[in-house]
């Protein structure tokens, strides 16, 4: 956490303001509208999106009110994209709370996600923030085009390397891609830099979810059990590489363990150890490496700033982490 601290610490104060701005960006007549608003603020993590978007403005210009409308339409965005999420997985718990639907129901979650959907688009309006606007809602188009085609290629268990990247490209990467593309726009850069800016979040987001994935295996998620992809049938880079390693008949049993409803610990140490057999973990280590060169190399160029080492350590922040 000590190194969290010392990567926000050059826009530790916009943060601190930004907290006050997404909170006043949430506020309704309506009580029991506000009662479940500030229990979403309450489980708030690591404000990792918003402080790419700041270091992402800093490295290329300077934060102004454009760039706390981007942070706030990201996170409105992607906090109603969780509680949406929720519902359709059925999850219990995030960061250790009760999710909204377990203690509201699911209509109200769900229109609890969508009022923050509309509160993004209206400050977007608002602000006349229609570059910013497009920069997140085609994040949003991805991610929901992610999730949909990994429920298909979980459904038919027929995933490749080629899928797993294009799910997680959307799924995960499309939205700190936004991130870094939002802060380096509403700090006035120009085309070729916002792009720049938007592959690296990108690789770095493909990189964060390899790393999540690899952390399924042989780490700890915050509300979650270790496993939990093998649960829902998620066929992630460790075990799919372990997979086109094994001969025909040992991949079959492993499919057909996967497919299991009610999986036991059994099942799922069982899939653990063929990974662990074939080196799931160290391929989809070493690849998760190569996107994070790629990350660090479209920022090259900006290593004169004094912000170039927070996000260099924002990067080592992300596969060093053990949650």
């Amino acid at each position: 956490m000590t190194l969290l601290k010392e990567i926000k610490s050059p826009v530790s104060k916009e943060l601190e303001q930004f907290n006050a701005y997404f909170k006043q960006s949430l506020r309704s007549e309506v009580y029991l509208l506000n009662l479940i608003t500030n229990y979403v603020i309450r489980n708030k993590g690591k404000q990792m999106r918003p402080l790419l978007v700041f270091l992402s403005a800093k490295l290329t210009g300077s934060i102004n009110d454009s760039t706390y409308d981007a942070a706030t339409l990201i996170e409105l965005m992607h906090t109603a994209t969780l509680i949406h999420d929720d519902v359709v997985d059925d999850a219990s718990r995030r960061r250790g709370l009760l999710t909204l639907h377990k203690i509201w129901k699911n209509k109200i979650a769900v229109l609890i996600g969508d009022y923050l959907l509309s509160r993004g688009l209206l400050l977007a309006v608002k602000n006349k923030e229609y570059d910013l606007l497009e920069i997140v809602s085609s994040a949003v188009k991805e991610m929901s085009e992610g999730e949909l085609l990994q429920i298909e290629k979980s459904k038919r268990m027929d995933i490749n390397e080629v899928v797993y990247f294009d799910i997680i490209r959307k799924k995960t990467a499309a939205l700190l891609a936004s991130c870094a593309a939002a802060g380096a726009k509403s700090a006035g850069a120009d085309t070729e830099t916002v792009l720049k800016l938007k592959s690296f979040g990108e690789n770095l987001g493909i990189a964060f979810q390899i790393k999540d994935d690899i952390l399924d295996y042989n780490g700890t998620k915050t509300g979650k059990n270790i496993g939990n992809d093998i649960k829902e049938k998620k066929i992630t880079l460790p075990l799919l590489f372990s997979l086109k390693q094994a001969e025909e008949k040992e991949k079959r049993k492993i499919i057909r363990l996967l497919r299991q409803k009610n999986k036991t610990d059994n099942t799922i140490h069982e899939i653990f150890d063929f990974v662990d057999k074939y080196k799931g973990i160290a391929y989809a280590t070493k690849r998760m490496n190569e996107f994070i060169d790629k990350a660090t190399a479209q920022i090259e160029d900006f290593k004169h700033s004094p912000y170039h080492k927070n996000l260099l350590d924002f990067v080592d922040f992300v596969v060093k982490r053990s949650k």
